[in-house]
């Protein structure tokens, strides 16, 4: 076999916006849709003119931020659209997760849909019948194997999906970002699968927001931008960090949305800020003990109890540093949601980041249902310089992630209770 796995040449893909169909739709549907609403849309190019090669057993991840086509990309490699220019091989049977239940024909049964993907793939009854037990052990959804699939929730179908896609011996894997939909145990066992098929000698192609995951899985990084190739590097943290600091938006604390931008989801994003304590946008570097605060100027839609805004937060190397979300805390203490615009604002733990660059991704979902705002979206940054506290022998960066100052004290003998750390009533 050939040691190449996918090639790309000169590849590109066009769709009329304001149309619901593709440039290059069958000649029926057009003419068609000229004769009963007339020709409307402008070309927009979702991917142009991208060429690459990837060779067996390389591990790649396709990076870069919401619209910048890597999606498509996945779609025209997994044959599910077909691309307007240039032309993408594939050599080898491949697997492929691109969105939840893909591949799945809602109908008929988690155990029927198992079967049904591996003719599909080629394989036989008995190869399926082979791998069946483990496909199952390990989506967890054994419960419901006999259960029509369109009764899985959103999560059910995700495990399901990957498990069939990862364990009908494919010898490349596409996957999308679609495992972020799991909880952190399923995304857990999926990276740790992906890494079992690569060291078979097959080849994963993985799309992910996530940096710190990119960083730990993947051999090579193609980032797009605009529909075309940024950046094709075997060094996968200078990649990231180029990424993450891309634009030269690292220090830059508001995001505003683009005028041009139309609004189609439940939850629309018009500003995110960091601010000071003043409500001033942060226009320089801060020290570490300055109050901080993230303000989202929203607009709302509709209502689901499931609803979630919130953001991630990420080291300049890519490392996700932690997920906050206006649910986190007690339920008697969320802020009421409501339709229409509203102003949602967060106090950014105080004495906490080390010296360094940060950056903030708006995140919005339905509780491990689905993204209404998926990570890579609107982002700022920020940079943490200096004041890291009133200590003497404090006046350097810790060689850390993180650099909280604490309250330490003198146990008392009779066990006294311990006084309150005076940093954790400030945050």
């Amino acid at each position: 076999m050939s040691r190449l796995a996918i090639r790309a040449t000169g590849l590109g893909k066009c769709y009329a916006i304001g149309s619901q169909s593709a440039v290059n739709e069958s000649r029926g549907l057009s003419d068609l849709r000229r004769a009963f609403f007339g020709s409307r849309g402008e070309p927009y190019w979702a991917l142009r003119d991208l060429s690459f090669e990837i060779e067996h057993g390389e591990i790649v991840g396709i990076i870069g931020s919401n619209g910048a086509g890597k999606s498509t990309l996945l779609k025209i490699l997994s044959r599910v659209v077909q691309p307007t220019t240039g032309s993408a091989e594939i050599h080898g049977r491949f697997g492929s997760l691109l969105e939840v239940g893909t591949g799945f024909h809602p109908e008929l049964t988690g155990r029927e849909n198992i079967y049904m993907s591996g003719v599909i793939l080629g394989m036989s009854r008995a190869d399926v019948t082979r791998r069946f037990d483990e496909i199952v052990a390990f989506s967890g959804v054994e419960r419901f194997l006999d259960t029509p699939i369109k009764r899985y929730s959103s999560g059910m179908q995700t495990r399901l999906g990957f498990a069939v896609a990862a364990h009908l011996e494919p010898e490349i894997l596409i996957v999308d970002e679609v495992l972020a939909v799991g909880d952190a145990e399923f995304q857990k066992k999926c990276l740790g699968k992906m890494r079992d098929v690569a060291g078979h000698g097959r080849t994963v192609l993985f799309v992910s927001h996530n940096m710190n995951a990119i960083q730990s899985l993947c051999t090579r990084v193609i980032w797009l931008d605009k529909g075309a190739v940024c950046l094709n590097d075997t060094n996968v943290p200078r990649a990231t960090r180029s990424y993450l600091s891309r634009g030269g938006d690292a220090d830059r604390a508001e995001w505003r949305r683009p005028e041009t931008a139309s609004g189609r989801k439940q939850v629309e994003i018009h500003a995110l800020r960091l601010i000071d304590e003043t409500g001033a946008t942060v226009t320089q570097t801060v020290p570490i003990n300055a109050p901080l605060f993230l303000e989202f100027d929203l607009d709302i839609s509709d209502i689901d109890p499931s609803l979630q805004v919130g953001y991630a937060i990420y080291a300049e190397d890519g490392e996700r540093l932690w997920w906050s979300y206006q649910t986190d805390s007690d339920p008697r203490d969320w802020p009421p949601l409501h339709t229409g615009r509203m102003l949602l604002r967060t106090a950014l733990p105080r004495q906490m980041l080390n010296e360094g660059r940060y950056h903030i991704e708006f995140v919005s979902c339905l509780h491990l249902r689905e993204w209404i705002v998926p990570p890579g979206g609107p982002s700022i940054g920020f940079t943490i310089e200096g004041g890291l506290c009133t200590s003497p022998f404090w006046v350097t960066s810790r060689p850390a992630r993180l650099a909280p100052v604490l309250y330490w004290e003198e146990a008392e003998s009779d066990r006294a209770a311990p006084r309150m750390n005076p940093s954790a009533r400030e945050i």
